[in-house]
Order: structure tokens, then sequence, then C-alpha cells
């Protein structure tokens, strides 16, 4: 067992050479080290802090790997652009995936802070997760639909006075994932980039499932802790450890094992 911040978890082994690896999708892993980062005007995303048993570890990667890393990367490397026609079109189909029954009155429109934008213009959140963080929500919207709502519109539990702002929350959510599994690393550095690495290699959507995942435990430990606007930066650290627990639990071989993705419903 090796203790973690307080907690212990079971540090799970990871084979080499003759690993399956088929399909390809989502990405590596690390921790990086770092003060908070602000993401928009309000929340903050949580920052790794690295520990010295994960420093200067390497890990081996298939061909099939590469290839599924690099496909990530490419991904994540993608600023939201207000111009492009498809990231347009990409968030309009995220307003009608949350509010179906609504028309949308603009791209730039008060109707936006409904979902938890900071302002009129979705865009400019995005700095902080780029065009993946609205592929994510989109993602999220579209294949956990009652999930997604029970979040967007806080029907679960005994909520506060000053709620986190869903979609902004959704990007602080995808960077802190980039950030826990280190995903613009050239290769993983620690196990825990290295076990998601070999789970996006058996499903190409690991990191987008995750992400739902992420955004349903964030919302659970909300709720048990009780909190506040104030507290989610704590929310997130907790988020976080949980996370990183299940990913090294020795029965979790594909992104559906982890104990968290029963909180996810379609």
């Amino acid at each position: 067992m090796e203790e973690i911040e307080g907690s212990f978890v079971a540090v799970r082994r990871l084979s080499h050479g003759s690993e399956r690896s088929t399909g390809c999708h989502s990405s590596p892993a690390e921790v990086v080290t770092g003060s908070t980062a602000w993401i928009g005007r309000g929340l903050s995303c949580v920052c790794a802090q690295r520990r010295d048993s994960d420093a200067r570890l390497s890990f081996d990667m298939t061909p099939s790997q590469e290839e599924c890393l690099q496909r990530l990367q490419n991904r994540i490397e993608v600023t939201y652009d207000s111009t492009n026609k498809d990231h347009q079109d990409s968030l309009k189909s995220l307003w009608y995936a949350s509010f179906p029954s609504t028309e949308l009155l603009g791209l730039i429109s008060d109707q936006w802070k409904e979902m938890g934008w900071q302002g009129k213009d979705p865009s400019t959140d995005f700095r902080g997760g780029g065009y993946i963080s609205l592929e994510n929500l989109l993602f999220f919207a579209k294949n956990y639909p009652k999930s997604f709502q029970e979040l967007l519109k806080k029907q679960n539990g005994d909520r506060a006075l000053w709620e986190y702002p869903f979609a902004v929350a959704g990007v602080n959510i995808t960077f802190m994932l980039i950030q826990m599994l280190d995903l613009l690393a050239a290769k993983p550095r620690t196990l825990l980039g290295a076990i998601f690495l070999k789970l996006l290699s058996e499903n190409e959507r690991a990191f987008d499932i995750l992400y739902c995942i992420a955004f349903r435990l964030m919302d659970q430990q909300w709720l048990a802790m009780n909190a506040s606007y104030m507290d989610f930066n704590t929310v997130m650290k907790s988020t976080r450890r949980q996370l990183e627990q299940e990913l090294l639990m020795e029965d979790v071989q594909r992104i559906e094992d982890m104990p968290s993705y029963r909180l996810l419903s379609r």
C-alpha cells in the first residue's frame, strides 16, 4: 500500500510487452507541478502536487498507444474559435441538448447564463479548456442525458445558496483531467498516466467517459461536503483524489470498471 495525502490506495502493477492494445483514443498522463490556475473569472482548477515517487518515471508505449495519445493531444491543442462554423454548430448542439424545447436566440445571448456560463458569450470561458471542453460537455449531454440534466438543473440533494456554475465547472474539470493525467507529455511519466493510456488504447472515448465520471463525482462530493461556491477548489481536490485512487485499483481494466462509473445514468 502507498500512502498518498493521508489516504491509502492499492497500487496496481502495469505489465509491459504483450499487453493487448487495439483501438485508439484518449491520453497519457502525469502530475503537473504548479500554483493554482484560474479559469474564467471565478472558479479555480486544481494543480497536482508532484510526488517524489512520481519523479523521473518513464513508460514505454506501443505504436498503437502512441497513436492514441497523439490523437488525444491533437484534440487538446485545438482552441475554441468563435468564427469556426464547426465550433459554432457544436455550441448550438450543446444548447439544444441542454434545453431542447427552448429556442436559442444567438451565440452571444444572456440565455447562456442559464447553463452556467459567466457571461453572454461562452467562448470567453473556453480559454482554459479549449475546444475539447465543449466536446466533453456535448458528449456528456448526448451519452448520459439523465445525469447531465440532473447536474445542469441541480436536481439532487440539498443545494447551497451559492451554487457552482454548471458550464464553467465543466471547463474546470476538463482542465483538471488534462493536468492530472499529464496529457501533453510526450509519454506517460507516472503510473497513473501509464494506466490511463492503457485504458485509452482499449476505448477511444475513455477520456470523455472519465470526464462524465469526474463531473458526476464532483457533484456528489459537493453535496456530501455541503459545499458552497467558495468551497469549489476543495471539492475539486477531493474529486481528484478519488479519481486517482479508483484508476489505481487492481481490478480497473476498463474505464467502465471504475466504481464511480455507476453514478452515471442514461
